[in-house]
């Protein structure tokens, strides 16, 4: 008999499950501090929790008989991954469960800013009846833009077509080919996206890359009388260009269910004209909430029944023994996918992974999975790892294939990795010194040795002398240390196409990248971040 806690409220419909199943013990109990639900977790093998429950690493520690979390939600904030990884605890989560009321609500701000219905209730409430005043414009014929085609992304876009709009998208990591089956004519880039729709709403993870995605200048390419919603996450819409936008009239409307601050204690967006702002309602209706209860209870139900393992988020299902034979070919996996996904441009189509010599003969999908979390590590405001990555990329329609060859070459184990796009190909081929060292051996085709670790500087040049001397001085004049350079050239001779790899201590400033840049004979420059050499990977910790 398997005992499952559930300190937060569940939907009826979740718990009938876990009650119907009589190899599950039901202990139901809310309220608790986090010294009862310690105390409460030692006799469970698995919790299902929401957002009330927070699971530190005090509160974790020590839990021998806790095999399971499972969060019915999204968000697993209130959870200690690192902590359950180290304690042997896979994490669950249940990602579907609120996507249509997601959909559902960005479509009801949108009419809701098309037809006015915010202002037009407001002044009837006054006593008002201002039909000229408030008329609207319908969505019919109109073009909604949106940006991040994931799982509500799409949604939106297969209710908006339904109300006969046409819909363009963005999203680095759907092919053309892919968007163009549901529908969707996909751009390139969101600078030329913007450009074209009469509406657009963003369904996109908050990262580096996202924050103040929509700014004043994306906004000031816009078309006039242009309507923005936001039920993704506060910060992706710049909130002060936001309010500019609608106080000078360049934007008509802007609906926002999410804001950087929640509550929110600057009023200036809110308060602005034609704003329609709602308290982070997208996932709060009873069908998600009763959802995310049925998913959660039927994700803990397999796992200690069936030893079936969805939507983890921190764990693969592997031995000790084989995660310590693994972990270094795994990290070098990771560690090549990022190093591509920051080399590569344009909608990923396919991606071969060939395995050669000792790393052949290992489980080499789980070094796969590692390599595609690392390629679409920025693209997924899920976690992105080794158990969900290849199913996101199969979501996206980019094929991941790869080959295995036992023989040896010059080196005793290489992984190699080519990324087509929609702009061509990209390859990088890694291997591991001793037990720690990663390396880069190859890109495209030039031949090198470089370290797969913090700030590499890399830059294609014609192979002349003088070069190397003006780009350190460069560099030194920014007060920026090298640490490493691997050189590779195409032909064994001077004055031919070569490449550099400087790997350098700190931050390079774009000024240092320009002038690099402007020599005549550099032909492109890139900056590649990389974790520490010392940094683990967050499921591996």
């Amino acid at each position: 008999m398997y005992r499952v806690l559930i300190t937060d409220n569940l939907s009826p419909a979740g718990l009938k499950v876990l009650e119907d199943n009589p190899e599950i013990e039901l202990d139901i109990r809310s309220g608790l501090s986090p010294e009862e639900v310690r105390e409460a977790l030692k006799s469970a093998d698995g919790i299902i929790i929401r957002s009330a429950t927070k699971l530190t690493e005090e509160v974790l520690k020590d839990q021998p008989r806790l095999k399971a979390i499972v969060r019915a939600g999204v968000g697993v904030d209130n959870i200690d991954r690192a902590a359950a990884t180290r304690e042997g605890i896979v994490v669950m989560n249940t990602p579907a469960g609120n996507t249509t009321s997601t959909a559902e609500q960005t479509i009801a701000l949108m009419m809701s800013l098309a037809r006015n219905i915010g202002p037009a209730y407001a002044t009837m409430k006054e006593g008002k009846w201002e039909r000229k005043k408030l008329t609207g414009t319908q969505v019919a014929g109109k073009t909604l833009a949106i940006i991040g085609l994931g799982r509500i992304g799409l949604s939106v876009a297969q209710r908006a077509q339904g109300l006969e709009m046409k819909v363009i998208g963005y999203d680095p990591f759907m092919s053309a080919e892919r968007a163009a089956e549901y529908g969707i004519e996909l751009y390139k880039e969101v600078d030329e996206l913007v450009k074209h729709c009469d509406f657009l709403t963003v369904h996109t993870p908050l990262t580096d890359e996202t924050r103040d995605l929509i700014n004043a200048e994306r906004i000031a390419t816009m078309r006039p009388g242009v309507r923005i919603i936001n039920c993704a996450r506060g910060g992706i819409v710049n909130e002060d260009d936001l309010a500019d936008a609608l106080e000078s009239g360049k934007v008509a409307g802007a609906a926002c269910d999410v804001f950087t601050q929640e509550p929110p204690e600057n009023r200036r967006l809110i308060n602005a004209p034609n704003m329609l702002a709602t308290p982070h309602l997208g996932a709060s209706t009873d069908e998600a909430q009763e959802m995310v209860a049925l998913e959660a209870a039927e994700i803990i139900s397999d796992f200690l029944t069936k030893n079936e393992i969805r939507h983890a988020i921190n764990m693969i299902p592997v031995s000790g023994a084989e995660m310590a034979d693994l972990k270094p070919h795994i990290e070098l996996g990771h560690r090549l996918g990022l190093f591509l996904s920051q080399q590569t441009k344009g909608s990923l189509k396919n991606v071969q992974i060939q395995y050669r010599g000792e790393v052949a003969e290992k489980q080499t999908k789980l070094i796969t999975s590692s390599f595609a979390a690392g390629l679409l590590s920025n693209a997924f405001e899920a976690d992105v790892n080794i158990v969900n990555a290849t199913v996101f990329a199969k979501e996206r329609g980019i094929d991941i294939s790869e080959s295995r060859s036992t023989e040896a070459g010059t080196l005793s184990t290489l992984i190699s990795a080519t990324v087509e796009t929609e702009d061509g190909k990209c390859s990088a081929a890694g291997t591991i010194f001793g037990q720690d060292f990663l390396r880069l051996t190859k890109l495209d085709e030039f031949y090198l040795d470089a370290y797969l670790d913090g700030n590499l500087l890399i830059y294609r040049h014609n192979d002349v002398p003088g070069l190397i001397g003006y780009i350190g001085t460069v560099l030194g004049n920014h007060n920026v240390n090298i640490a490493h350079m691997a050189l590779g050239r195409l032909q064994n001779q001077p004055g031919g196409e070569a490449i550099a790899v400087l790997n350098v201590d700190g931050e390079v400033p774009e000024a240092a990248i320009a002038e690099v840049s402007s020599h005549k004979e550099v032909s492109c420059v890139k900056l590649i971040k990389m974790p520490p050499a010392t940094a683990p990977l967050s499921w591996l910790q």
